[in-house]
């Protein structure tokens, strides 16, 4: 048994309490008044239900070609080391899971991480829905890997067989990207256009065939205002903010820096645009803080390669929200647990997302008065950077506790 004392942090209040782990089953057995005689006594620090990220690439998979950046070991622990207790892997690979054989192959890869993992099952033209209950994904424009779709009346075929199911989509547009292909930078070739574009069609795709929708990273306030019109009307979508669409604008490019934050869809915003899209996450309006982690090498960045890897650093980025941007511990409990939960939940044997009896014993602890310097020595990811290096966030994520395991920093 494993027991942990502190301010526990759920959506109706904050509490001091005790919470009791059986770490054979790894569920939480009791909830209850401190007694200051626990394994774990904690004073200022918040307990929350553990952080769960919707969104990471962690590049291993059958073929095992993209290893070097990224696996599944080194996934688990960047995610501990960030305070995620959980994670969904997106399937973007050489070898992706489309259906039950190579699904459950990558599965297996899992077994390596010390967190679990969820996989997206990916949707192409000629694929069909597994025999198991899974989220899928789909990508509207080439992105990084080969599974994508360049025409709606495509993906509108596609989808056919899909209905009622749980689909994420990664939105811009083909067609819009095609014509501005030609432009001189990665942000023009890929305009705010194209992501709203693609936005409205799968929009349109979730209502049509009754999808549990999820768009993905979205950049613009402009976006989330399309998703909330049609969630106003009853429509089930989510959406999902990543950290460097919070926290980086158009204002803050240099050259180097350009390169180090190519991603997709692009850091093309204003400083506006930026502010109005965390308005948006503090109001309710966004669902999911989810990082789009994507590990490259230093060496692939300069090549030009989109993508940014973020585990390690997702517990301390809550931190720089409730210090700079006035969220509660409650907004954050919402953002990074009990939505994401709200959508694990579909996939996994355990319930996440509160800290009661009978479900997981994973825990985030957040520690506001540890501020965390992120620094290339202290990260997981075995690509071995971060966007943020240099950065001090106001706090960190001080221990992550997984199924009653403890990974202390």
């Amino acid at each position: 048994m494993l027991s942990i004392e502190g301010t526990i942090i759920s959506i109706k209040k904050q509490f001091r309490g005790r919470i009791e782990i059986d770490q054979t089953t790894g569920l939480i057995t009791k909830v209850g008044e401190p007694t200051g005689k626990a394994d774990i006594v904690l004073s200022d620090e918040y307990i929350f239900p553990g952080f769960i990220d919707l969104h990471v690439h962690a590049r291993e998979d059958e073929s095992h070609t993209q290893d070097y950046k990224e696996d599944f070991k080194t996934a688990g622990d960047a995610a501990t080391n960030g305070g995620v207790v959980a994670f969904a892997e997106m399937p973007n690979n050489p070898v992706p899971p489309v259906d039950d054989n190579s699904y459950d192959k990558k599965y297996l890869l899992t077994e390596k991480s010390l967190v679990p993992v969820v996989l997206y099952a990916g949707i192409g033209e000629n694929t069909k829905i597994l025999s198991k209950k899974v989220p899928y994904k789909v990508f509207m424009g080439k992105s990084i890997g080969d599974m994508y779709f360049k025409i709606e009346e495509e993906l509108d075929i596609a989808l056919k067989n899909y209905g009622g199911c749980f689909v994420s989509f990664h939105c811009e547009d083909p067609k819009i990207m095609e014509e501005h292909k030609k432009e001189k930078t990665h942000e023009d070739r890929r305009p705010v256009e194209a992501e709203l574009r693609a936005i409205d069609i799968a929009l349109k795709m979730i209502e049509k065939y009754n999808l549990q929708g999820k768009i993905c990273h979205v950049s613009t306030i402009e976006g989330i205002e399309k998703i909330m019109r049609v969630k106003s009307r009853g429509i089930p979508v989510t959406v999902e903010i990543t950290p460097h669409h919070l926290y980086f604008d158009e204002t803050m490019f240099t050259d180097d820096l350009r390169k180090k934050l190519r991603v997709n869809p692009p850091i093309r915003q204003t400083k506006e645009n930026r502010l109005a899209l965390i308005k948006a996450l503090k109001d309710g309006a966004i669902d999911y803080f989810a990082t789009d982690h994507a590990p490259h090498t230093k060496e692939e960045k300069k090549r030009g390669i989109s993508g940014m890897p973020h585990l390690d650093t997702y517990g301390s980025f809550t931190t720089w929200l409730m210090r700079e941007h006035s969220f509660t511990p409650e907004d954050i409990l919402r953002i990074c647990s009990s939505n994401s939960a709200n959508f694990i939940n579909n996939f996994s044997r355990e319930k996440y997302g509160e800290i009661k009896e009978g479900f997981i014993g994973s825990l985030t602890v957040i520690d506001m008065k540890k501020p965390n310097k992120i620094i290339e020595s202290n990260l997981k990811t075995k690509c071995g950077w971060s966007p943020f290096e240099g950065f001090t966030f106001p706090g960190s994520p001080t221990i992550t506790i997984v199924k009653g395991k403890v990974y202390a920093k």
